[in-house]
Formats: C-alpha cells, structure tokens, sequence
C-alpha cells in the first residue's frame, strides 16, 4: 500500500527543496501543504512542528523535521532506488560513506563561503567571498567529481548527493547572473578553475526532479529584499 504522504514546505527555501527533489525521484505521490515562513507560524503549524522550520513531513501519520534527515528516511524507506543503495548492497556501505563524506564537506568546508559571499556588506567583501568559495571548491571537491558521469560516483541518474545539494545549486548556478547579488566572476573561474564541479553542477541543475519549484525570479527578489534590511 503506497504512503500517505504530505509535505509541509515553502518553495523558495532550499533545504525545503530538498525534500521535494527526493519525492520526485522516488516517484512517490504527496500532497503539499504551503507554509508561509516571512510571518509568524500559525497554531496549526507548530501543532506539527513546534519549531516552526520547512520542512515538515507527515507520513503514515508520523511528523518528520529536518531536511537531510526526510531525504534518508525517504530513501530507506523505499529500497531499492538509484539514489543510494542499502548499507547490506554489495559496495552499499562505501557508497553511504562517500556520500554522506561529500554532503558534510561541501557544507562545512565550501557553501559558507558562497553565503558570506550573497550577505557580505561591500563589494570588496562579496569579491573575497567568492574567491574564497571557488578557493574551497578546489580544494576540497573537484577531486571528489573525478569520475562524476554525470552524477556522483559515476551515477547516471541522480543520487542523494544531488537531492541534498541540487536546491543550493541551483543558486550558485543563477545568482551571479544578477549583478545586484553576485559578480559574474564567480562563474566564469568555476568553469576554468573547477570544471569538475562545473560539469556536474550543471547537469545537476537541468533535471526536471530538480527544478520541479525552482522559481529564480522569486528568489532573486527575495534574496535581494534580504541583502537590504
């Protein structure tokens, strides 16, 4: 019997993202409750989720937070799929491990870079920032695409790598074409510096699983409304 599933999310928050890229890709059906998160929370919604955050899954009846852990729980709950395979697979445990290595380094070691490169309060700042985060790119993840074809780990499909990233790429990919935002440059030494990260990144950004809520023009705004306060 199929999942009774709803998603509590809004569609221009990336980690909310996250979880509509895995229900794609895992070709589940769910309804999509739309949380409005520039006002308070409303009592219906902190019922489900007292800390107010997107996402919130309900399924079965049961709440689940937080948006890396929905997109594993989704996934092994739903053996076997391309995004990753069971730890008792044959080289499942290494793809786990390689994995959850890739996710961890490319947010501890490399997307703050790119945050403090979108909020940085001058231009002088924003241009540090994005060098810094092509820097961290590099350094700590062209490698790891060496054999990206054209998903991680040589995946012809997506991965949970992608479902857990795919929304933020989205945004390294978009912003810098907005110069109120991002420089340009940004772009142009991630192709001549990364091209690893650029081959993958961009595939990643062209599946439909991935692009299913994108809407650059609402997040251009928003995160220009933000840079302004």
């Amino acid at each position: 019997m199929a999942p009774k599933i709803t998603l509590y999310t809004a569609h221009h928050c990336p980690f909310a993202h996250r979880a509509q890229i895995a229900l794609r890709e895992l070709e589940l059906e769910f309804e999509t409750v739309i949380v409005d998160i520039t006002i308070p929370r409303t009592p219906e919604y902190l019922a489900i989720n007292p800390r107010g955050l997107v996402p919130a899954l309900v399924y079965n009846g049961q709440v689940l937070t937080e948006s890396a852990l929905i997109t594993k729980f989704l996934v092994d709950s739903h053996h076997p799929t391309h995004l990753l395979k069971s730890s008792s697979e044959l080289d499942g445990a290494r793809q786990r491990y390689d994995s959850e290595f890739f996710v961890e380094t490319y947010f501890n070691k490399v997307h703050v870079f790119f945050d403090k490169a979108v909020y940085s309060k001058t231009a002088e700042e924003t241009a540090a920032a994005a060098n810094q985060y092509v820097d961290a790119i590099v350094k700590e993840v062209e490698a790891l695409l060496e054999d990206a074809e054209p998903y991680f780990g040589g995946s012809k499909r997506l991965t949970l790598v992608e479902v857990q990233t795919g929304s933020f790429l989205l945004r390294v990919l978009a912003l810098p074409n907005h110069e109120q935002i991002l420089p340009r440059f940004l772009l142009e030494s991630l192709q001549t510096k990364a091209p690893n990260f650029w081959k993958w990144a961009s595939a990643v950004v062209a599946e439909k699983s991935v692009t299913c809520v994108w809407d650059e023009d609402d997040v251009v705004k928003r995160t220009i409304a933000r840079i302004n306060r």
